[in-house]
């Protein structure tokens, strides 16, 4: 199961056997991290304190914390950097590399959009498919769109060709349907690009994400030039915008939940 948990070729096999699993990842995932994490221990706090009063109160009084420290920006801004390891690309380099096809990870497609009655791309993977769209447009490289279905009604990889070509006149020549994490999309990915004689790719994905995206695809066997976007970390804030808030709770949760995935990624790697 823990191999699953991270991902293993064996377990795809069996689909809806590693469609139960990605959800009970996810699951444990948002157990583990804020704000869900913050809100049991403060309830394990307040049981406790019927018995231990003091320490009881010190887990609350912890747990609220943790919530207020985390939502603060300069918080989330240090934990997000800590993941934007690779610099911005220019389209120059990519032939400089010897890049032979851009390949794009989705970042979550939204189920059906009412006001479009189609599967729609959410914000992150909208992000990402543009820039992708904008390589190819400065180097005229072949796009691989890589992502299943993960509740929408279309594997995210075909929205992503749509948005890609509708919106912003590129084209996607190939599109791996499958893959439910970073883990599959490269090893998935991997199998086609090589079938087309393709061992050396630009990645486009998060910076935050980039870390974690890069090694899985390195061990798939191809050859990666990092090509991030969408930096968080370091941007400029007036006074009033490193009060805390709701976005930056956000950031710190993303950052915390890459973080697992590295060290789950590290100790697969070990075994």
């Amino acid at each position: 199961i823990a191999s699953c948990l991270v991902g293993s070729e064996m377990c795809i096999r069996d689909r809806p056997f590693f469609s139960m699993l990605f959800a009970l990842k996810k699951i444990l995932s948002a157990l583990l991290l804020p704000p869900v994490s913050s809100i049991v221990l403060a309830l394990f706090g307040l049981w406790l304190a019927r018995y231990h009063r003091r320490t009881g109160n010190t887990l609350v009084v912890l747990s609220l914390l943790s919530v207020l420290v985390l939502s603060w920006p300069p918080v989330s801004d240090a934990l997000v950097r800590s993941l934007e390891r690779y610099p911005a690309v220019t389209p120059r380099q990519l032939p400089e590399a010897k890049v032979q096809a851009i390949v794009v990870l989705g970042g979550g497609a939204d189920t059906v959009a009412p006001e479009y009655g189609v599967d729609v791309l959410s914000r992150g993977a909208r992000e990402r498919v543009r820039y992708a769209a904008y390589l190819q447009q400065q180097t005229g490289l072949p796009i691989l769109a890589t992502g299943g279905s993960t509740g929408g009604t279309r594997a995210e990889a075909l929205v992503m060709k749509d948005v890609v070509e509708r919106e912003f006149k590129g084209r996607v020549r190939w599109t791996e349907v499958e893959s439910l994490d970073t883990r599959n999309n490269a090893t998935r990915s991997a199998v086609l690009l090589k079938a087309a004689g393709i061992e050396r790719i630009a990645l486009v994905t998060h910076g935050w994400h980039m870390v974690r995206a890069a090694r899985d695809f390195e061990q798939a066997g191809l050859q990666v030039l990092p090509a991030p976007m969408g930096f968080k970390g370091g941007q400029a804030r007036k006074l009033y915008r490193v009060l805390p808030r709701a976005s930056a709770l956000s950031d710190s949760s993303l950052a915390l939940h890459e973080w697992l995935g590295i060290l789950a990624q590290r100790a697969s790697l070990d075994r």
